[in-house]
């Protein structure tokens, strides 16, 4: 009898709220989607004239998200992106001339004490800042010029989810403005994104079948490049937060490099593709990789919609695995053992 037990009683409880979480994410992306146009004029009008540059100022998922609207306010700029340090003003408190400068500072809580003071530094040295928070009557609204919220509504389990992936569409948003275009086409393609994302999440089976493949892990590579790198990056840390497995997002072309040769026979390497300029070299690290023996694997995403969506689906795919993998391996992917649902960093 205990026997029997034992065998049908499947993976423990837990990862419930994560999972509704994910699954609300297709009508929060509606939401911001209907509103895009209205936001990409919004952060037109604040905007400065000329624009010199922006920079991104964000931790933990929120970082993975401005990697990816780094990526996207260059390309759709014309200016140069990059992220900014917030040490240099917390620790260093470095004078720094931001005139003409857009600085972006993402959020899920709005209170995180070293954005704040790095947001209140750069805005007093001639930045404009946009804050971007599920929580727009938060302490980051009293110190930028412009709140976009990602309304996203509550968030109980300590990984994000819901609020990633509305951070990943607003920076769509904002990329859309700096382009110049106040037309709605310079959105349009963010109206696929609900879909994209519906589509992914009503398809567990490939997370769950890698999961399974891989529940006695105790490593992984995630490698992307291009718009795919911030995707790789938010797949490693979800894998990292909800199973202490050592996951590193990088992309290909740093991974071709020195860390080559930590992948072994066997190693496990998730690929995260999508199309655009960047699927060539997944491509060709994929033969490496089959040269070199490691266990390669990838998740798929809907292929007749933008890049910007394909990688918004890849990171949901990513929550996919994370979850299907903390699930297989006895976790609860609500409450990861010694992390909290805000992390306090000054």
């Amino acid at each position: 009898m205990r026997e029997a037990a034992t065998r049908t009683a499947g993976p423990p409880a837990g990862g419930q709220v994560m999972a509704a979480e994910m699954a609300q994410q297709p009508a929060v992306l509606a939401r911001l989607a209907a509103r895009a146009d209205a936001g990409a004029a919004a952060v037109r009008a604040v905007a400065p004239a000329p624009l010199a540059g922006v920079m991104f100022l964000a931790r933990g998922s929120s970082d993975n998200a401005a990697v990816f609207g780094r990526y996207l306010a260059e390309l759709e700029g014309g200016r140069p992106a990059g992220l900014a340090a917030p040490s240099i003003y917390t620790r260093y408190h470095a004078a720094v001339d931001w005139r003409g400068y857009l600085v972006v500072a993402l959020s899920q809580s709005g209170a995180t004490p070293e954005i704040l003071t790095t947001c209140q530094a750069v805005r007093a040295a001639g930045a404009t800042v946009i804050g971007i928070t599920n929580e727009p009557g938060s302490p980051l609204a009293g110190a930028v010029d412009l709140v976009l919220a990602t309304d996203a509504g509550p968030e109980r389990a300590v990984p994000a989810t819901k609020t990633v992936t509305a951070q990943l569409l607003l920076l769509a948003v904002v990329a859309a403005a700096l382009a110049g275009n106040p037309q709605p086409q310079a959105t349009a393609s963010l109206a696929a994104v609900p879909g994209a994302v519906a589509t992914v999440l009503a398809d567990p089976g490939p997370a769950a079948g890698l999961a399974e493949r891989w529940r006695g892990i105790d490593r992984l590579v995630v490698a992307g490049r291009g718009l795919g790198y911030p995707a790789a990056l938010e797949t490693a840390l979800k894998v990292k937060e909800v199973t202490g497995i050592l996951a590193e997002g990088i992309s290909t072309a740093d991974l071709r490099h020195g860390p080559i040769a930590a992948v072994y026979a066997g190693a496990p390497v998730l690929l995260v593709e999508a199309s655009g300029p960047a699927a060539a070299d997944v491509s060709d690290l994929r033969v490496l990789l089959a040269r070199r023996q490691a266990d390669t694997a990838s998740l798929p995403v809907p292929a007749a919609v933008s890049e910007t969506a394909q990688v918004i689906a890849a990171t949901v795919r990513g929550q996919q695995l994370a979850w299907a993998l903390a699930r297989a391996r006895g976790t609860d992917p609500d409450a990861p053992a010694h992390l909290t649902k805000v992390t306090v960093t000054s």
